[in-house]
């Protein structure tokens, strides 16, 4: 299913929330349910958003190296097995 708000505009809804205006004053006016409101505040947290996107950077990060470092030990156990049928 596809995403209809961007993660940059789920962390706007949650900011107005907490700038004091009403859950459900957002839910009618941008269209989406007070269960959407309230996974997305669980899932973003306290935080400013800034942190949930370093934290996605990172994660991609990782998955890429630990790719690489598969690829380089692979290529480098290959070569090994080269070695010994000379």
């Amino acid at each position: 299913m596809r995403k209809r708000f961007t993660d940059e505009q789920i962390i706007g809804f949650l900011r107005e929330a907490e700038a004091g205006e009403a859950v459900q004053y957002l839910c009618r006016t941008y269209g989406f349910s007070d269960t959407s409101f309230y996974s997305w505040r669980a899932k973003f947290g306290g935080n400013d958003g800034v942190e949930s996107q370093r934290l996605k950077y990172l994660e991609g990060e990782n998955n890429r190296l630990r790719k690489l470092l598969a690829e380089a030990l692979a290529k480098q156990g290959a070569s090994g097995i080269a070695r010994d049928d000379v």
